[in-house]
């Protein structure tokens, strides 16, 4: 495994983040497999030298973060590993049970202190920007948790680049701790992320850690436009439908993925994840599996080199998207 900083940062991370969202309670998401289920898997990630996890207070409703915690423990010590969590999606349905505001990020960060079984959070995440508060409130309330060492390292999720550029200037300014990272939609087939988002971390030091690599399956090459989803999670997946139109052009881009993965011996989705790794500033893609193979596959990812030709054969038929991915 390779390791690097998360973005300027002193944090040292795994090039492959596992994505926890795969494990908690079935009940959530008809795909989602259990804790019993979830164990060969983290146990796979931590030998393989894996030591970035990242989990959500949403998932599952807590569950994930219970079988985050618990298998962490089982397999490693505490300083072996970053536990990454999100804050923002309603918890319950009742007012300020969701959010950024002081009072939601207060109670929310103890709920998952408990529920990981940790004193601290590596790295806690904004995990969409909260249009109904003010961001300076957001900003102090994750400066005081980090002050009292509840969490060590704070991050974004999708958002506009103002936004985040905002975000970042106001920490400057108020003498706040800053963003390190930014969790965001970007994959072989959407990549509008590269014209704000992008040049903005970079020139700021910000490490960027891509949700949906793989584009909600797409990108493991396996699915044809006439035949539509095949895997359980593709069928009952509410929101990859609303990410991806299933167009020719999203087609092309996938059929330049699947020659050159066949010339080169690689699945394609070894190749998707190679392309995301040699991206500038990409620090680890975060990947979900529920099959032993799909994890093998990434791990393996992270030693394939592209050459320049072929990333330009890989983004040659891109076409623009409409934005997505921030709500």
């Amino acid at each position: 495994m390779q390791y690097t900083n998360l973005g300027r940062s002193g944090l040292k991370v795994s090039r492959l983040c596992l994505g926890m969202m795969t494990y908690g309670d079935p009940n959530w998401r008809e795909w989602v497999l259990p804790g019993d289920d979830a164990r060969p898997f983290v146990r796979r990630a931590l030998e393989a030298g894996v030591n970035f996890f990242d989990t959500a207070d949403m998932y599952s409703a807590g569950v994930s973060e219970e079988v985050t915690g618990k298998l962490l423990t089982e397999f490693a010590r505490r300083d072996e590993v970053v536990i990454a969590s999100k804050v923002f999606f309603p918890t319950g349905d009742r007012p300020n049970q969701g959010g950024l505001s002081r009072v939601h990020i207060l109670r929310a960060v103890e709920n998952s202190l408990r529920r990981l079984g940790t004193e601290y959070i590596d790295l806690y995440q904004i995990h969409r920007w909260d249009y109904s508060t003010p961001i300076d409130e957001t900003l102090e309330a994750l400066h005081d948790l980090v002050k009292t060492g509840k969490v060590r390292y704070i991050g974004a999720s999708s958002m506009h680049a103002w936004q985040f550029s905002k975000s970042l200037y106001l920490a400057d300014l108020r003498d706040w701790t800053r963003f390190i990272s930014m969790q965001n939609h970007y994959n072989l087939i959407y990549r509008e992320e590269e014209r704000e988002m992008i040049p903005l971390c970079l020139d700021q030091g910000i490490g960027i850690i891509p949700w949906s690599p793989l584009a909600r399956g797409l990108l493991a090459g396996n699915r044809e436009l006439q035949t539509g989803p095949q895997t359980l999670r593709a069928k009952t997946d509410t929101v990859g439908g609303n990410l991806y139109g299933f167009d020719q052009a999203d087609y092309d881009v996938i059929g330049r993925l699947r020659e050159l993965a066949a010339r080169r011996g690689h699945s394609p989705a070894q190749i998707a994840l190679a392309w995301l790794l040699h991206k500038d500033g990409v620090t680890a893609p975060i990947v979900g599996a529920s099959k032993m193979k799909h994890l093998d596959e990434a791990l393996a990812a992270v030693e394939i080199e592209l050459s320049e030709d072929e990333i330009h054969f890989l983004e040659e038929r891109y076409q623009p998207h409409p934005v997505s991915g921030h709500r």
